[in-house]
This record gives C-alpha cells, sequence and structure tokens, in this order.
C-alpha cells in the first residue's frame, strides 16, 4: 500500500511537472497578413519577436475566399505542437477570426488594423459601417478570373497615400509592385462563426487608417472585449509597417497573458 501511494505521488509530482512546462512555453507566433499585402509586411514585427526568443511564422494567406483561407491557417496551426497567439491584419482578422475555431493550441487573437468579424458579416460590410473609408475609389479595374471571379488590387499610384501614408515613398512603392491581390467574393463572404467569442483577444491600430475607418475598428475591438487596445497616433492601415515595436510589444503582452 505505501509502495503504491508512493507511486501515486512520484506520478502526481511528474504530472505537476509537465503542466507547468507546458504553461510556461513560449508560444509561437503566427502572422497572417491582409488584403494587398505579403507575408513580408510582418518582417520588423517578426525581427523584433525572434530577438526576444520568440519562434515567428508569417503565413502565407491565399486571400481567395474566408474558408479556404482560414482551412489553410488552421492546417498549419493544427501542425504546431506548442501555445500559438494567432495576429491578423486587416482581412486577415477575419481568417484568423475562423481559423482559430477548434484549435485547442490557439491561446490568444491579436487584431492589427483588422476586422473582427461577427456571424453574417462582411469585410465590405463592416468597411462600410462608418463613415471614412475611401479604399473603393482607389481600386483598380478588376481582373477576371478564369473560374468567374475577379481579383483586387490597388492602383499602384494611389497605393502609397490610401495604404501606407506613414511609410517612406521608395517603400511604399515596392508595397505596391508586390501588393497580393484578394478576391471580390473574400470581402463580401458572409462570416460564421468568429472565434473571438471564446478566445481573448487584443487589438492595435492607427488612427489615420484610410481602408478601415478607426471608428470601425474600435467598434469591433469593444465587441469583442479585447484585453488591450492600442490606438497609434499618426499610423496609416499598415501599422506594422511604420510602427512595428508597439505592434510587436502588444503581440508579446497577449503572449504573456495568463
Amino acid at each position: 500500500m505505501k509502495k503504491t501511494l508512493a507511486s501515486l505521488a512520484v506520478a502526481a509530482c511528474l504530472f505537476a511537472g509537465t503542466t507547468a512546462f507546458a504553461q510556461t512555453e513560449k508560444p509561437t507566433i503566427v502572422l497572417v497578413h491582409g488584403a494587398f499585402a505579403d507575408a513580408s509586411s510582418w518582417n520588423g514585427v517578426a525581427s523584433i519577436l525572434e530577438q526576444d526568443g520568440y519562434t515567428v511564422i508569417a503565413a502565407a494567406n491565399p486571400l481567395r475566399s474566408v474558408k479556404s483561407d482560414a482551412a489553410s491557417v488552421a492546417s498549419l496551426i493544427t501542425s504546431i505542437k506548442s501555445p500559438v497567439v494567432l495576429v491578423g491584419h486587416s482581412y486577415g482578422g477575419n481568417v484568423i477570426s475562423a481559423a482559430a475555431n477548434d484549435q485547442a493550441n490557439v491561446k490568444a487573437l491579436v487584431y492589427v488594423s483588422a476586422f473582427a468579424p461577427d456571424t453574417g458579416e462582411t469585410v465590405a460590410g463592416l468597411a462600410g459601417k462608418f463613415p471614412g473609408s475611401t479604399l473603393g475609389p482607389t481600386l483598380a479595374a478588376p481582373v477576371p478570373l478564369s473560374d468567374g471571379g475577379k481579383d483586387l488590387y490597388i492602383q499602384q499610384s494611389k497605393f502609397h497615400d490610401q495604404f501606407a501614408a506613414d511609410v517612406p515613398a521608395a517603400q511604399a512603392a515596392l508595397m505596391a509592385a508586390t501588393q497580393r491581390p484578394v478576391t471580390d467574393a473574400a470581402l463580401n463572404e458572409p462570416f460564421g462563426t468568429p472565434a473571438w467569442k471564446h478566445i481573448p483577444s487584443w487589438s492595435i491600430y492607427g488612427d489615420q487608417d484610410k481602408n478601415i475607418p478607426p471608428q470601425a475598428l474600435a467598434f469591433m475591438a469593444k465587441r469583442a472585449d479585447a484585453k488591450a487596445v492600442e490606438v497609434v497616433k499618426g499610423a496609416s492601415h499598415v501599422v506594422m509597417v511604420s510602427n512595428p515595436a508597439p505592434v510587436a510589444r502588444l503581440i508579446e503582452r497577449a503572449a504573456t497573458a495568463k
């Protein structure tokens, strides 16, 4: 009987040690870019996070549809054996809000100038919910696709002012040339069940965002009961490019939250 009790005590200690290790393990940071951007838009943020000891993956978001894009990111999350902090920019907010569902290792969501939709909402609808977005007139003529859909780009001549006004002109020009298109169907796809209803979230955005009105970003952050909301003065839609330090700092707050 004494041996049995001793064995149980040892097992309990080992289990407690394993649990404690899991709770203190640094999470992997998965960064999901939005429309008209690519994974390199996270370079500044990723550099800071890696210097601070985090493993970072900047996912390639296909920008085809919310459902298929979320499935792609969900597959990546499933392959990660550590806790995950899932970060989305712009349309990437829709993607992480869906991808985190049924993923037990996602501990936090971070919205970076990002949509945090509720059931039935669309990107286009949320962008127009409050006044201030000037994206529409800056879009180039849609590019017809073989499946009947259409790809959308921002006109390169208008990209700097619309998308990245606080980024140096030469850098913005490169971003315009390498921008990734999004389908019009993705921007008008009704959303399902948002993960922010059961996973804690954080939010950061610029007060000079011309794609998503700051009023809309504030509304979505409040509705999602964000643990912290940071507004970067003078920042454009690509706050993670122009102000990587506060974005990385907020992600680390989410990563270390109990």
